[in-house]
């Protein structure tokens, strides 16, 4: 194991962690995107104690909404893998056109699915998986999110520089516009749309109405995806690179810096745990960080090539829609 501080020392504020559920075995699930299998780690042991497999590229996973199934996404396996999210149990699973980045809508009537491989987003009714909607709106479908009524549907197209919305009542397509090269993660906030803008190293801000761009904020080289802490109090932004990687803390209402955490391997996805530690996936790295956010000190875990998405079963804790970019 590696164990790192950063140079810098701010405080920061961090929300007090739910309890952990009682009798229950803490899991952490990473999936593997280049070796097609998920590492499930002890949380209080932090080893890996099984590896599953999937088909040929794990990358994002969604909770069903009465919260008994976890959903991983095998993009170009072109399946859902399904896992009891407490005991990693397999569950089976769903074949499904490139599931690449996926999530339900919060009033849970559809599921939606962007297609990165096939340039794809695909509504599907969240209960039966019919689907109901096929969009080919730009080059690389990537990430999404939704307003809080669920009427209409975020989607960074990652090859076509664009973000586009979806109106989800009438299925038609509201707007498509350009936001920056290489955009990618994407998270309603405030009433407005944050977009990490991998080529420029930052996060816009976009009006959800008009589409137009109203903020910009440099977070890092390769800013990839965006998270906020459960109490709404910090806003996390993964900056995989080229370059410098390091995971940057911001001001949710400012988007200004709080504090840069660097974290070499390219973080990815994350987690934070009822301790108030962040799991991070590091791509480039082969395996899992789980950062102290007060002292800057982390450690590793050596999991799978590619690790990617990451969820631990603590957030089962938590009341609410649990999603991958609200910790």
């Amino acid at each position: 194991m590696l164990t790192r501080r950063t140079s810098l020392a701010l405080p920061l504020a961090l929300a007090a962690a739910p309890p952990a559920l009682a009798g229950t075995p803490p899991l952490a699930f990473v999936l593997n995107s280049a070796a097609g299998s998920l590492s499930i780690i002890d949380m209080d042991t932090r080893r890996v104690i099984r590896t599953e497999a999937a088909y040929r590229e794990p990358s994002h996973w969604a909770l069903t909404p009465d919260r008994k199934t976890l959903l991983v996404a095998d993009a170009s396996g072109n399946a859902l893998f399904m896992y009891d999210p407490v005991t990693a149990a397999p569950q089976g699973h769903r074949r499904i056109a490139d599931p690449y980045q996926i999530g339900y809508t919060p009033d849970q009537r559809y599921f939606l699915v962007n297609s990165l491989r096939l340039n794809f987003v695909d509504v599907y009714d969240g209960p039966s998986f019919k689907l109901v909607k096929r969009f080919k709106p730009g080059q690389w479908p990537s990430h999404l999110d939704f307003s809080p009524d669920s009427r209409w549907s975020f989607n960074s197209m990652q090859n076509s520089n664009t973000l586009c919305s979806f109106d989800l009542t009438n299925m038609t397509e509201r707007w498509s516009v350009p936001v920056g090269t290489t955009p990618a993660g994407v998270l309603w906030l405030n009433g407005r749309v944050l977009v990490c803008i991998m080529g420029e190293g930052g996060i816009v801000e976009v009006d959800p109405i008009t589409g137009g761009v109203t903020r910009f904020q440099k977070t890092g080289d390769g800013a990839h995806n965006i998270f906020l802490d459960k109490q709404k109090h910090i806003l996390y932004v993964s900056n995989r690179g080229p370059g410098q990687t390091s995971l940057t803390a911001l001001d949710p209402v400012t988007l200004k810096p709080i504090r840069v955490y660097p974290m070499p391997g390219g973080p990815d996805d994350i987690a934070i745990d009822p301790q108030g530690h962040i799991w991070i996936a590091l791509r480039f790295a082969e395996a899992v960080a789980v950062l102290d956010p007060h002292t800057g000190d982390y450690t590793t875990i050596p999991v799978g090539r590619s690790p990617h998405g990451i969820f631990l079963s603590t957030l089962l804790a938590q009341k609410g829609q649990i999603t991958a970019e609200r910790m």
